[in-house]
């Protein structure tokens, strides 16, 4: 039996219809139409899944829709600033070459943007602490956290000015 759940997706008030069994990730990708968020290995070890819930990276095949009553939810789909504006990680993704198949990308930007969320001048060990739950089988991650330094630097920088 189906249950409207109330939740803030991407700035948005949604009611999305699930089932008690019906995962966020699953409820995400299907009844929001938000496909952006990976479905990986479906037992919270890969990392793909990953989204910001009330402030917090969570993997979303680790939560259940009906969970996500009145929570507020950030998707890769809402990071983007506008249309022709990417958000600083994005840009850095691509500027650095962070991605290569893009599968664990929306997952790595979104527990990168929660880490920097907490903590603006990461370290390095601070940076591949946050991603160690992300699995990338590509890139080797050396690009990834540069882009995630670059970023951090240019979010300092813009708040100097």
């Amino acid at each position: 039996m189906n249950r409207l759940v109330s939740m803030t997706i991407n700035g948005e008030v949604r009611e999305l219809a699930v089932t008690p069994n019906l995962t966020l990730l699953d409820a995400l990708r299907s009844e929001g139409g938000l496909t952006g968020t990976k479905k990986g290995c479906d037992v919270g070890d890969c990392g793909a899944c990953t989204i910001v819930m009330d402030g917090k990276p969570v993997n979303a095949c680790l939560v259940l829709g009906i969970e996500a009553e009145g929570a507020n939810i950030e998707t890769i789909e809402g990071l983007q600033l506008a249309y022709d504006r990417p958000h600083p990680l994005q840009q850095k993704f691509m500027e650095f070459g962070g991605s290569q198949c893009d599968f664990c990308t929306p997952g790595i930007i979104m527990m990168s943007k929660a880490l920097l969320d907490e903590n603006p001048d990461p370290s390095e060990e601070e940076i591949r602490f946050a991603l160690a739950g992300n699995i990338c089988r590509c890139t080797g991650y050396t690009k990834i956290i540069d882009a995630v330094r670059a970023t951090a630097e240019e979010l300092r920088k813009a708040k100097t000015l």
